[in-house]
């Protein structure tokens, strides 16, 4: 097996993670360094109840099930604006165009319930009646698109794709939009110490292996020779060697 190799960078960091610890266990240790040397940022996806090796391996798995974003078409300029600088989040109805802001008016959600249940554009039925079906969004590329007086001065109203949250249903202007609402409000990092203790998750397969395959005696036993290779490091590793003589 070949030797453990410790980069100055990892070493620097390993030597502040040490200080920092009271009584440092030799595997806790031994992932911390692990988490340094390969860049890992664990996320856990409370939703599927699993853990991946990074927010963006979660979003590789998701795109190829299409479970993150779909496709989505809304109209924009058919009605007055609604919205200004100032609105953060809109209400849209999907078959005009009719937009209500959460600035603009004094209960925009009961207005888009109402607007919806009337429009005449909307051809959607449930047992008879208008669905009662409407977009929200809080992006503000969207809610420009919105504010854009010009657009309704031309008369002419327009049909722009835009992308829906799997999630949450909210619209946003791109897909990468969809990413970044996702990996900021979806996912809760973790530590890979936090990962090896913890039991309410599941570990995704290949991350899983991952660990396995670095987390063994033997490479504990390298990692350690390694240390030993620096003084500052060796008060950490007598204390471990004593204990297990113990």
């Amino acid at each position: 097996m070949a030797a453990i190799v410790i980069p100055e960078k990892t070493r620097s960091s390993l030597s502040k993670y040490l200080k920092a610890s009271r009584n440092p266990e030799l595997v806790n240790v031994y992932l911390y360094f692990l988490e340094q040397l390969y860049g890992l940022h664990p996320v856990v996806f409370p939703q599927s109840k699993m853990i991946y090796r990074d927010s963006d391996e979660v979003v590789r798995v998701l795109e190829g099930e299409n479970r993150l974003w779909k496709e989505t078409e809304i109209k924009i300029g058919y009605y007055a604006p609604s919205v200004n600088e100032e609105t953060s989040r809109i209400y849209i109805c999907p078959f005009s165009g009719k937009v209500f802001g959460d600035n603009t008016h004094p209960n925009p959600q009961d207005a888009i319930y109402d607007w919806v249940s009337k429009c005449p554009e909307n051809t959607e039925r449930v047992g008879g009646l208008r669905v009662k079906r409407f977009y929200v969004s809080e992006d503000p590329e969207v809610i420009k698109g919105y504010a854009d007086k010009d657009q309704h001065k031309k008369g002419k109203g327009i049909t722009k794709v835009v992308y829906s949250s799997a999630l949450s249903g909210k619209l946003f202007s791109t897909r990468k939009a969809v990413v970044a609402d996702f990996q900021k409000n979806y996912l809760k990092r973790l530590s890979l110490v936090e990962v090896q203790n913890q039991n309410r998750f599941q570990i995704e397969d290949k991350f899983l292996a991952f660990i396995k395959e670095h987390l063994s005696t033997e490479k504990l036993t390298s990692f350690v020779e390694a240390l030993a290779d620096y003084e500052e490091f060796m008060p950490y590793v007598e204390q471990w060697i004593d204990g297990e003589e113990e």
